[in-house]
């Protein structure tokens, strides 16, 4: 079991129960439910301990039920291919005999390209110029009492990872235009210069807040009260080497809401504008309705 939730390496490390199988646990948190980035990146730790030579460039998974993390968590890793230059691994997340999630990720083995190009990173704060994540000296009394009750755990809380979004005033209903959100993002601590678990890590962050993306330009968040939210699916592809114990920039929007259903998508990128990741997520965006009374 973690020590504690700013324990990155020990939540990504898996107990081996034998060919193919792993164990993982979930950090003491106080959430009712498992956090989906921590599936995702244990996933890919259970699959990644089944291929040599060669670095994942792409997962897609979905949530099937949500995780008790008060019960330990199995990963059964099937190998699907093992070709020239690609490999492909399945993997099945379960607690108590059912499925709570399912995975597939793709490893590649590096070559040269003659193609290079990249999006750019959009024109923000450097993170030294955003301040740090104290909620007295950005906020006023009443902006602080508006504020959902997780966003304030969850940034008061050691976490594993050190958050500093570009507009923390988002969170207490301010609206976004253009529906744009920028979150500087690092491992709270220094991790082992091991390429596949800064990618491990990465896939961990990269579930922090995308669906909340859905929500910017109406002055929402999925994590108020009003709100139920919840991921349906997440794709992670990864671009270039980077490390996750770095500030990388994670650029956010929702191209689409409808249905009930809120579509995000995000690029991540090094401090000096390398597009390093991208990701997408669909998530289920309701707004709750009073039960009846009796």
């Amino acid at each position: 079991m973690p020590a504690s939730l700013a324990d990155l390496i020990s939540i990504l490390d898996l107990e081996t129960l034998g060919s193919d199988r792993f164990r993982g646990f979930s950090p003491p948190s106080g959430w009712q439910r498992v956090f989906g980035g921590q599936v995702v990146g244990q996933s890919l730790v259970a699959a990644c301990r089944t291929v040599e030579g060669r670095l994942p460039h792409s997962l897609h998974a979905y949530f099937i039920l949500p995780g008790d993390p008060a019960v330990p968590i199995e990963y059964d890793v099937a190998r699907l291919r093992d070709g020239g230059s690609f490999s492909t691994r399945r993997v099945i997340a379960s607690q108590k005999g059912a499925e709570i999630f399912s995975m597939i990720a793709s490893f590649h083995a590096h070559e040269d390209s003659i193609f290079e190009h990249q999006a750019a990173m959009p024109p923000v704060p450097s993170p030294d110029e955003v301040r740090s994540l104290d909620l007295h000296q950005v906020l006023d009394e009443k902006q602080q009492s508006e504020m959902p009750n997780f966003i304030r755990r969850f940034f008061e809380a050691e976490m594993p990872f050190e958050l500093r979004p570009t507009n923390l005033k988002r969170y207490v209903g301010e609206k976004i235009d253009d529906g744009h959100v920028t979150i500087w993002l690092k491992a709270a601590k220094p991790l082992p210069d091991d390429p596949a678990l800064h990618m491990c890590a990465l896939a961990y962050a990269s579930d922090f807040s995308l669906l909340d993306a859905s929500l910017a330009s109406y002055g929402r968040t999925v994590f108020e009260n009003g709100i139920s939210g919840a991921s349906l699916d997440h794709a992670l592809w990864f671009h270039r080497p980077f490390r996750a114990d770095e500030w990388l920039l994670y650029s956010q929007d929702s191209p689409n809401a409808h249905d009930g259903l809120g579509f995000s998508r995000g690029e991540i990128f090094r401090a000096d504008g390398t597009l390093v990741a991208s990701v997408a997520q669909e998530g289920s965006v309701r707004v709750r309705r009073p039960k009846p009374a009796g």
